[in-house]
């Protein structure tokens, strides 16, 4: 018997979730029902707010009416005594499929034996949960497909910035608009009866990644490039460079919609896939050719790499040092972090660790959340060996 597909396993879900809070005492009408059905195909069962809260906007109509609602959520989607979501392995969710009758009379003893009904399908509350943890090193391909679903989901955008464009404000502030006060004031026979302002308006900050595809990263660059991706596809301020042997700008190959046209793209782009790689001449040709040119100054740097390098650990350091000067960011995502026991050993990761601002892990769906919150949240560094205060970093502009 075939599996369930995820839509319809979300319907059948709803369906006796609902069952449940009317055995609580909640009316839950049919609209109401099909409604919170088109929510969870929809939305899915892999997040608990999306789960939560599509409920209580479908299913609940009363104030009075949220208590018990509450109640019967945590009954039917939560293991008993856990304080997680049913995403764990302790409870499992169980679909019964009846069989279709095949139009043979079942009095003969041989018929009754074969026309017993099939055993139930045993189904777990969200197979993504479990890759959500899962290293990207062991994940097959049919999970590598699963994860672009999964990384779309992730917002991956710069922290914002105050701009140099003005905007206009509902509430007074610091600068009058002249303009509009006066235009205004022309169609009350010249009295300015309104004033109008203006305030500093706030942008995303310019997300640069830079994605090591050597050989010893190949296990994670064909998740981490599925990342950059869904980072591009945002139509956010993002750009994407692969480092290797040589530096490779792949932010237009990235740009398009499908996933796997845009990777093909890339992997013809980037001719030393796999290969070897030399951090600090890849360093080098960035900083000289886009970073201090204006692409990385104000930005949040994100390097992908474990830190192997077959160039002078000195050359990789001293680049560093020049890129940490005028980004906003420095982030330093190692898959490797993750292992136990692990310490910063290689030549290439002990010379740019001291001008690296935060060092994440990268090796899981979970880790690329966090370094998404991470990216989203960056605040001014503080005073540094650099010698650069927070207030001067603030009028840098992209």
């Amino acid at each position: 018997m075939e599996r369930p597909a995820p839509a319809r396993l979300s319907a059948g879900l709803a369906v006796a979730f609902i069952d449940a809070l009317r055995a609580a005492g909640l009316v839950v009408p049919t609209s109401s029902t099909i409604g919170y059905v088109d929510a969870l195909s929809a939305l899915g069962i892999e997040r608990e707010s999306d789960v939560y809260w599509s409920g209580r906007a479908c299913l609940v109509t009363r104030p009075e009416d949220i208590e018990t609602y509450d109640d019967v959520f945590r009954q039917f989607w939560f293991a008993a005594g856990a304080g997680e979501l049913t995403t764990a392995i302790t409870e499992e969710f169980t679909l019964a499929m009846d069989a279709e009758d095949d139009g043979k009379g079942g009095s003969d003893a041989d018929d009754s034996e074969h026309s017993e009904a099939p055993p139930p399908i045993e189904l777990r509350f969200s197979a993504a949960e479990m890759l959500r943890d899962k290293d990207f090193a062991d994940w097959t391909e049919e999970e590598l497909a699963e994860s672009q679903r999964l990384m779309r989901q992730l917002r991956v955008s710069g922290s914002p910035r105050r701009s140099l464009r003005l905007t206009a404000s509902n509430r007074t502030g610091t600068r009058l608009d002249l303009r509009r006060t006066v235009r205004s004031a022309l169609a009350a026979d010249g009295e300015p009866i309104r004033q109008h302002f203006r305030r500093r308006s706030t942008r995303p900050r310019r997300l640069v990644l830079l994605l090591d595809v050597s050989g010893s990263m190949e296990p994670y660059a064909r998740a981490l490039i599925r990342f950059a991706h869904a980072a591009v596809a945002g139509r956010q301020r993002v750009e994407v460079f692969a480092l290797g042997t040589r530096l490779t700008r792949i932010t237009r190959e990235l740009a398009r919609r499908d996933v796997d046209e845009a990777i093909s793209r890339a992997a013809v782009a980037v001719t030393d896939w796999s290969g070897g790689t030399r951090l600090g001449e890849g360093l080098r040709r960035f900083n000289r050719d886009w970073g201090q040119r204006g692409m990385a100054r104000g930005a949040i740097v994100v390097i992908l790499s474990d830190g192997w390098d077959r160039g002078d650990p000195d050359a990789l350091g001293e680049q560093m040092q020049r890129l940490h000067r005028f980004t906003h960011r420095l982030v330093w995502v190692n898959p490797l972090k993750v292992t136990p026991g692990y310490a910063p050993l290689a030549r290439g990761m002990a010379a740019a660790l001291p001008f690296v601002d935060e060092f994440v892990e990268g090796h899981s769906l979970n880790a690329l959340e966090e370094l998404a919150s991470i990216i989203s949240t960056s605040q001014v560094r503080n005073i540094s060996h650099t010698g650069r205060t927070p207030h001067l970093e603030e009028g840098v502009t992209t």
